[in-house]
């Protein structure tokens, strides 16, 4: 890949992608160039399925993650550090029905 389509995508980075990307993103994700990119969408290669949307090429982001065989989103893409007191979650906190009315 040259020095020009950027550095492969890391995990995070691609957990944090929108619904859909564009070809150059789905190349960094395979870690090839967009021209290799392209010739394998002429040749109906490319890994995973692409859209044609007018004059561009879109790729499902589940179909991409799919295919680098990231089948399931973790929580956190990051780990969270070491904190002792974890805030309250929506679930943990139980209030009685009366409180709510005083």
């Amino acid at each position: 890949m040259s020095g020009r389509s950027g550095l492969p995508l890391g995990f995070a980075e691609a957990l944090d992608l929108p619904l859909s990307v564009d070809l150059r993103t789905a190349a960094r994700a395979f870690g090839i160039c967009p021209a290799t990119a392209y010739r394998l969408i002429r040749l109906g290669a490319f890994p995973c399925p692409v859209l044609r949307v007018g004059r561009r090429y879109r790729i499902p982001t589940a179909s991409l993650l799919r295919t680098l065989g990231i089948e399931e989103r973790p929580v956190y893409a990051v780990p969270l550090g070491d904190d002792p007191a974890p805030a309250a979650r929506p679930h943990d906190v139980h209030v009685r029905t009366s409180e709510v009315a005083a």
